[in-house]
C-alpha cells in the first residue's frame, strides 16, 4: 500500500504555493518567456535519483517548455559542500543539498542526519514536514542561505559494504575504517571503536579499492549506483536511518519565474515528494536484487548487535541540543528534540 504524505498548507514552498489561490496570469509577451534552470547535483547520474530527473522532465512538459531544467551530476557545478551556497548566490539556480555538508550553516536541518533518531525512512520525511510547519527555524535557516525548499529525498537505511564478511557484529567492526561524513555520523562509528573516515560518495569506490576504508557506509541505492559491490562484496545492515538531501531553488531564480510558473513548479515538487515516498517501496528492493545479481551478498546485522551499538553511542540528539544552547538556540532546539522524540516513538 502506498503511503500518502499529508502536507499541511503552511508547510514548505511546495505546499504554500499548492494551497494558495492562483495568482493572476501573466499577460502578453511574458507568457512566451522561457527560463533555463541549472541544477547542481553532488551525486552521479543513476536510477537512484530518477525521481529528480523525472521532476525536471515533468516541469518542462507542464510548462510547455517555458521552464527547462538542466541537471549536472557528480559535482560538475560544485561540490557537495558548495552547491547550496552557489544556488543562494545565483551562480546556479537549483541544488541537491546534503545538510550534513553544511554543519555550521544548516544547524537544524543537519539534525535530520543524526543517527538513531528515526526508525524508518518514511517516518523521517513525515517529521520533516511536521517540523517545517511547527518550527519557523527551519524556514529561517534556508532564508539565510537565500534558497527555498522544493522537496526532500528519502533514503533507504544504511549498510556497511566491504570485502570482509565480518561486518555483522560490533566486535567485527572494531578498528575498521568506515566511510563517514558530517559532524554526527563519525560519533556513532567511534563509539564502537571503528575509525570514521570522511569520504565523498563519488570517491568511495576507489577508497574501497585502495584500502583507504574497510567499509563503505551508504544505503542500497547508492551501493548499486556506485557499483560498490565490485570492490566490496558484502553488505551488512541495516543499522541507521536518516533523511537524504534537500532539493532547493535559489531565491533569485525563483523570483524570476512568473507566478503561474512558480505554481506549476511548486505543485510538481509536491507530487515528486510523494513519488519519492512511493519509490521507497520498490527502489530499495530493486537495488538489493540488482546487487545480488552482480555477486553482492547481504548479511543481516542482528537486532541484538544493533542494541549493543546504540547502547555504546552517546545521545547525539541531546548533544545537538546542548550545542545549540551554546549558540543561543537552546529553546528552539529543546522544542524540536522533544517533538522528534514524541513523533518517532
Amino acid at each position: 500500500m502506498k503511503t500518502q504524505l499529508r502536507i499541511p498548507c503552511r508547510s514548505l514552498i511546495v505546499a504554500a504555493s499548492a494551497c494558495a489561490v492562483s495568482a493572476a496570469l501573466v499577460a502578453g509577451p511574458a507568457l512566451a518567456q522561457e527560463f533555463t534552470l541549472r541544477w547542481g547535483h553532488y551525486l552521479p547520474n543513476s536510477a537512484f535519483v530518477q525521481v529528480e530527473k523525472d521532476f525536471a522532465e515533468k516541469v518542462e512538459a507542464r510548462t510547455d517548455g517555458r521552464v527547462k531544467i538542466e541537471i549536472t551530476f557528480a559535482g560538475g557545478l560544485g561540490k557537495g559542500n558548495e552547491v547550496a551556497l552557489l544556488a543562494g548566490r545565483g551562480a546556479i539556480d537549483m541544488a541537491s543539498v546534503a545538510p550534513g555538508y553544511y554543519p555550521d550553516r544548516l544547524l537544524f536541518w543537519k539534525a535530520y542526519q543524526i543517527p538513531f533518531v528515526f526508525s524508518e525512512p518514511k517516518q523521517a520525511i513525515e517529521i520533516i514536514y511536521k517540523s517545517f510547519d511547527k518550527f519557523p527555524i527551519f524556514a529561517k535557516e534556508l532564508d539565510t542561505m537565500n534558497v527555498k525548499h522544493l522537496f526532500h529525498q528519502p533514503l533507504g537505511s544504511y549498510y556497511m559494504t566491504g570485502p570482509d564478511p565480518n561486518c555483522d557484529t560490533v566486535e567485527g567492526l572494531k578498528g575498521k575504517k568506515i566511510r563517514s561524513f558530517g559532524a554526527d555520523i563519525p560519533k556513532m562509528h567511534a563509539a564502537i571503536g571503528a575509525v570514521p573516515v570522511t569520504v565523498r560518495p563519488t570517491e568511495v569506490y576507489e577508497a574501497l579499492q585502495r584500502g583507504t576504508i574497510d567499509y563503505s557506509f551508504l544505503n542500497a541505492g547508492n551501493v548499486e549506483s556506485l557499483r560498490l559491490y565490485e570492490p566490496g562484496k558484502y553488505s551488512c545492515g541495516t543499522v541507521m536511518t536518516i533523511t537524504g538531501h534537500l532539493i532547493v531553488i535559489g531565491k533569485r531564480a525563483w523570483d524570476k519565474l512568473p507566478p503561474d510558473l512558480q505554481e506549476i513548479v511548486a505543485d510538481q515538487a509536491r507530487k515528486s515528494q510523494q513519488e519519492y515516498l512511493d519509490w521507497l517501496e520498490t527502489g530499495t528492493a530493486s537495488s538489493i536484487a540488482a546487487i545480488e545479481e552482480n555477486g553482492g551478498v547481504f548479511k543481516e546485522f542482528p537486532a541484538s548487535e544493533l542494541d549493543k551499538w546504540k547502547a555504546a553511542t552517546p545521545d547525539i540528539l541531546k548533544q545537538w541540543e546542548d550545542n545549540m544552547a551554546e549558540r543561543g538556540l537552546g529553546a528552539e532546539a529543546k522544542e524540536v528534540a522533544a517533538a522528534w522524540r514524541e513523533w518517532a516513538r
